[in-house]
């Protein structure tokens, strides 16, 4: 009997779900679904964690051939002494790569948990540090509303950020604000926008900036008053969303 059979008789024995699992063992939940389904193996701190859990020898765990379980005690797993073990365990591990969080709500909306948190130095990134949910926060994000280093979403903030409204220092998105910007619609240091470009440096069909090309260019020269910058938008698009004209305009009016 293969690891991945073990694993998953063991969990299904003493009435657990693979998040609940995950969540004993400080990972998440498609962490356990690869190890059952055979895909990687643990490391050999989960290794040992699952069998002070299930009271089997970490032998029976990893050697095909043992298909009897070698119990480490004939009594039930002290409860206590497991946690205490844990507790060692994640504190070596977060001494070694730094501290690491993680939260996904129980609440789901479309199949997606209404929040998801992974957050901080971990030691396997792509295995548990991309969160994705309604509301994601974490090194890697993927969410409705997404916060994290690199992030992607319908609002996106981060230091590489992609979404429908992105902020970032590096920013794609129908609206894009950073110091580095592409969009529809961008605002920033230096931007390009498909309609309207705001910043020190701006391209666009309509572009406003210290450096400023297109076919509608307001160059800033030694300032411009929010009012000559939101006369000078509207004339060219009489019909722009009024909090975006004043956006645009305060930005405009603030680039030095």
């Amino acid at each position: 009997m293969e690891f991945s059979e073990k694993l998953m008789t063991l969990r299904k024995q003493a009435g657990l779900s693979q998040e609940q699992l995950a969540d004993r063992l400080g990972v998440t939940r498609q962490s356990v679904s690869k190890w059952e389904s055979g895909a990687v193996l643990p490391e050999i701190v989960k290794l040992i964690s699952l069998s002070e859990m299930f009271g089997v020898s970490v032998d029976y765990l990893v050697k095909d051939y043992m298909d009897e379980p070698e119990h480490t005690t004939d009594q039930k797993p002290d409860t206590a002494r497991i946690e205490r073990k844990l507790d060692a365990l994640a504190s070596d591990y977060h001494r070694s790569w730094g501290p690491y969080y993680h939260y996904t709500s129980k609440t789901r909306v479309f199949g997606l948990p209404l929040v998801s948190v992974r957050f901080g130095r971990d030691r396997h990134p792509s295995r548990n540090s991309l969160a994705v949910g309604i509301i994601a926060i974490g090194n890697f994000s993927v969410g409705i509303i997404s916060l994290g280093l690199i992030s992607a979403g319908v609002f996106s903030i981060g230091m590489i950020s992609l979404g429908l409204m992105a902020l970032g220092m590096v920013s794609v998105g129908y609206l894009a604000i950073g110091l580095s910007a592409v969009g529809v619609y961008a605002a920033g240091v230096a931007v390009n926008g498909l309609k309207i470009a705001v910043g020190v440096a701006a391209s666009g069909e309509t572009a406003v900036g210290r450096d400023a090309a297109g076919t509608n260019v307001l160059l800033l020269g030694d300032g411009l008053s929010r009012g000559t910058v939101e006369t000078f938008l509207q004339t060219h698009h009489p019909n722009l969303w009024r909090p975006l004209l004043r956006l645009f305009s305060s930005l405009g009016a603030n680039i030095k």
